[in-house]
């Protein structure tokens, strides 16, 4: 297919993922809401960025002393 097309073998499977999992995937409406599981407190702390990972590896590591940081 990929020579047939003119294009990569990665182009061809990576389209073919993309519509498989497009597919599969149920729109977000419908989709159960995800409930985050805090273990002490009341969730995240003010300012966190869950998405930031590099921050967070930083906020986890500041009390480490310098030897024992990544």
């Amino acid at each position: 297919m990929a020579a047939k097309e003119r294009r990569t073998l990665t182009a061809v499977i990576d389209d073919a993922l993309r519509q498989f999992l497009a597919r599969r995937s149920a729109p977000r409406s419908q989709r159960p809401p995800v409930k985050l599981i805090t273990f002490r407190g009341d969730g995240l702390q003010p300012g966190v960025d869950i998405d930031d990972t590099a921050a967070l590896i930083d906020l986890m590591e500041e009390d480490l002393p310098l030897d024992k940081r990544r």
